[in-house]
């Protein structure tokens, strides 16, 4: 008697069903029902509305603020296993608390290995997920984790451009390797910002390390929160010489000012894609899915196939 793997479902968190649907559609199957009963005190439960037993389910959420999304996401997976899931894959377009990947000071909590401990605990057998802060959060999960980058979709955006004279920026230093990567592919020059922070989001000052007279820049991130480190960049670089400073940032945080900030500097365009969705349109920023990208990758994975073709770096 021959077995076939039964088709996957795909669920998603209440604040990320937009992305979700999108992502259903490519895959070619339709969402699955959940709902979230909540109590008057703020708690809530959510429920499957159709059985997943002896099923790969994949969850969809990504874990931006507020801590609900994350506390959603740990309850879809703790539901999943006890209603007998076979495979339960935990979806983060974008894995929030990344930034706190390290001690970079005494008394302070390394919150990626803490959810990484979360996630597997409440019972998620493999991770998906997109442009880390840091690649070595890969190392804080025992269950296989699919790092996907974003750059598989920027790239050709990139050279639909057809931007003579083009540069790639990173806006730190430790964004050199991604810099790197982009220039490699697009055969272009690499500039580094050197910056150092005052505090947390606040940027006491920048530095250039190469030359933009004359370019056309493109600055590549993982992430733009407060817009303060894009904008101080892309003003520096036209006051020494850029003919235009664009931005690629996989996840659109954009909290506080960022956008009226965004809108007064010399930023060109900022591209970004729909792991985060918008607060609000923007004449400066355009957004392309990750819908595709995850799809098809949740498709390789379900049916156990290599998915090395979709890393360009």
């Amino acid at each position: 008697m021959s077995y076939h793997e039964p088709e996957a479902k795909i669920f998603a968190c209440s604040q990320s069903v937009y992305l979700a649907e999108k992502i259903a559609k490519s895959y070619g199957v339709e969402l699955g029902k959940i709902t979230i009963s909540k109590y008057s005190d703020g708690e809530f439960q959510p429920s499957f509305e159709e059985s997943i037993r002896g099923l790969r389910v994949f969850l969809i959420c990504s874990t931006f603020p507020s801590t609900d999304n994350l506390m959603e996401l740990l309850l879809m997976i703790d539901a999943a296993k006890r209603a007998s899931a076979r495979h339960i894959t935990a979806v983060i377009p974008y894995f929030g608390w990344a930034r706190q990947d390290r001690k970079d000071k005494p008394r302070v909590p390394i919150g990626a290995k803490l959810v990484a401990k979360l996630l597997e605990a409440a019972g998620a057998t493999r991770i998906m997920t997109m442009d880390l802060h840091a690649d070595q959060i890969q190392g804080f999960f025992e269950k296989p984790v699919d790092h996907l980058f974003a750059s598989t979709i920027f790239l050709q955006h990139v050279r639909d451009m057809k931007l003579d004279n083009l540069t790639i920026a990173s806006p730190d230093m430790g964004g050199s390797k991604r810099a790197y990567a982009y220039s490699k592919f697009l055969g272009s020059d690499v500039v580094i910002c050197y910056k150092h922070r005052k505090a947390a989001n606040v940027v006491e000052g920048m530095e250039l390390i190469g030359e933009v007279k004359g370019r056309n820049v493109i600055l590549v991130d993982d992430m733009v929160d407060t817009g303060g480190t894009l904008t101080k960049a892309a003003d520096m670089m036209m006051e020494r010489g850029a003919i235009s400073v664009r931005a690629i940032c996989t996840h659109a945080i954009l909290s506080g000012d960022a956008y009226e900030k965004i809108e007064k500097s010399q930023i060109t365009e900022l591209i970004v894609t729909d792991s985060i969705p918008l607060k609000k349109q923007s004449s400066k920023i355009r957004v392309v899915t990750c819908a595709d990208l995850f799809a098809d990758v949740m498709h390789k994975v379900h049916s156990n196939s290599s998915i090395s073709g979709n890393f360009l770096m």
